[in-house]
């Protein structure tokens, strides 16, 4: 496998590490400048993006998704919130129609479907995780403010003031920093166990969630699809498909907390509406215990994702990736690994922990 870490303190870089093979096939090394497909932390950079659009007064977490994107509010959902798509209680977690790999490389027949299909449950009355469609649907309304693609935006808001290396769409010639994600024994066994647990008529909503219905493999990953596939690297795929180094999310995320490269993306007044807690609990769909925590978007710590302290927020990523801000501290923090395990892998929550008795001290 291969790792990196990276931590900023106050601004500052204070540990940068990385190290073992970027592509196991090769034996390629992971070098300082490798990137990697960060998954669900890209949730955490489409919600930074989404409360910056706050900061600015260009959006409101209380408005209807339908007042930026009128479509939206067909086959019932006129009245779903921001608040609520950010949140994971818009009913809109899976596609009813199954995506194709080729639909989910098309922004405008992703979106279309999701503006047009009936909710999954009613609007509000409870969460359950938008593991992939999240990122369209905040996404689509940020396409509306802005008049550029999610990834334009992130790009010129954000990655390109700090300077780092993160994108939202791979841009051309880039491919060859991009680190291979394997799967590993823990997560391939996971999905192994949940595909026999599944009835074998009715459609499981937490696996439509994940898969789309067949445009993505269950471990998100395969030896040359998924997110391995350049194709898929290429296209916005806003809930999951982020591409990093570890010191680009470190960077972006000090930047929440404390003037970072000379800025500071976020103020404090809109961190606290951001990391408001929106969610908690026992989700729509019977998924066990621990359950995590959700503000705007930002995963809150939580006995299923421990960071530094109760006003740490941030976004894990699918196989081990983890990413967080704390505002005491003034901490970022990257932990990518291209290494997927299952999610009771505790390789990031390790070194989070010796970080912490280390702040303490």
């Amino acid at each position: 496998m291969g790792a990196a870490l990276s931590i900023v303190r106050d601004g500052v870089p204070v540990v940068e590490l990385w190290g073992g093979a970027a592509d196991p096939r090769t034996e390629s090394p992971w070098t300082s400048e490798t990137a990697s497909v960060i998954f669900s932390c890209t949730k955490g950079l489409m919600s930074i993006l989404a409360a910056r659009l706050v900061q600015e007064g260009r959006l409101d977490y209380a408005a209807t998704v339908a007042s930026y994107w009128p479509e939206f509010a067909a086959a019932g959902k006129q009245g779903v919130t921001i608040r609520d798509i950010l949140s994971h209680r818009s009913g809109v977690s899976a596609p009813r129609e199954a995506l194709s790999p080729t639909d989910i490389l098309d922004w405008e027949r992703v979106v279309g479907a999701l503006a047009a299909q009936e909710p999954l449950w009613m609007p509000g009355a409870g969460y359950a995780y938008h593991a992939i469609t999240h990122g369209w649907l905040i996404g689509e309304v940020i396409r509306r403010i802005t008049g550029e693609s999610p990834g334009r935006s992130f790009s010129r808001l954000i990655a390109r003031p700090l300077g780092v290396d993160a994108w939202i769409g791979l841009p051309e010639g880039l491919e060859s920093r991009v680190a291979h994600m394997s799967v590993g024994p823990t997560l391939a066994q996971l999905v192994a166990q949940q595909a026999a647990a599944r009835p074998a008529t009715g459609i499981d909503w937490s696996d439509r969630a994940m898969t789309l219905g067949g445009a993505l493999p269950p471990e998100l990953v395969s030896e040359t699809g998924g997110f391995n596939d350049p194709a898929v690297r290429a296209a916005e795929i806003p809930g999951a498909g982020g591409i990093a180094t570890a010191r680009a999310l470190a960077t972006i995320w000090s930047s929440t907390v404390a003037t970072t490269a000379g800025l500071r993306i976020i103020d404090d007044e809109v961190i606290a509406a951001a990391t408001a807690v929106q969610s908690e609990g026992a989700p729509v769909w019977d998924v066990p215990a621990p359950w995590p925590r959700w503000g705007m978007g930002f995963q809150l710590d939580s006995e299923a994702r421990r960071y530094l302290g109760p006003r740490s927020f941030g976004h894990d990523g699918a196989g081990g990736q983890v990413a967080f801000a704390d505002p005491e501290s003034g901490i970022g923090f990257a932990y990518l690994t291209n290494q997927m395990e299952a999610i009771a892998d505790d390789r990031a929550t390790q070194i989070i922990d010796v970080l912490r008795e280390i702040i303490r001290a």
